[in-house]
């Protein structure tokens, strides 16, 4: 399966709407998309990951990176709308702890 990735501006923030699979096959796509976004001064970057069905630590690693460089250039980078099945994800790596993750988790199928 493949990753689509929406981009929308909304005032402030960008938002980009995840859709599909997350894995060593897309998850260059997304850091090509997100890693430029974090990178200018200051910005607010929401990830919308309503329709992500998988993730494997390939897509950790992405965020990982996006993570970092947001801090390089004090932006800022949040994930929302995450599955049951990729939170627990991050929850078993911690990354819960240092990623602003949205607290409304949707139920996995």
């Amino acid at each position: 399966m493949n990753l689509t990735i929406d981009t929308e501006q909304e005032h402030d923030r960008t938002v980009l709407f995840l859709s599909g699979e997350l894995d060593i096959y897309t998850a260059p796509n997304l850091k090509e998309k997100l890693v430029p976004l974090v990178e200018q001064k200051d910005a607010m970057v929401e990830i919308d990951m309503d329709e992500v069905n998988y993730m494997d630590s390939t897509g950790i690693g992405v965020f990982i990176h996006a993570l970092k460089t947001a801090k390089q250039s004090g932006s800022k980078m949040k994930l929302t709308n995450l599955q049951e099945k990729t939170m627990r994800l991050f929850e078993i790596t911690g990354l819960d702890e240092v990623l602003d993750i949205n607290s409304s988790i949707r139920g996995g199928n």
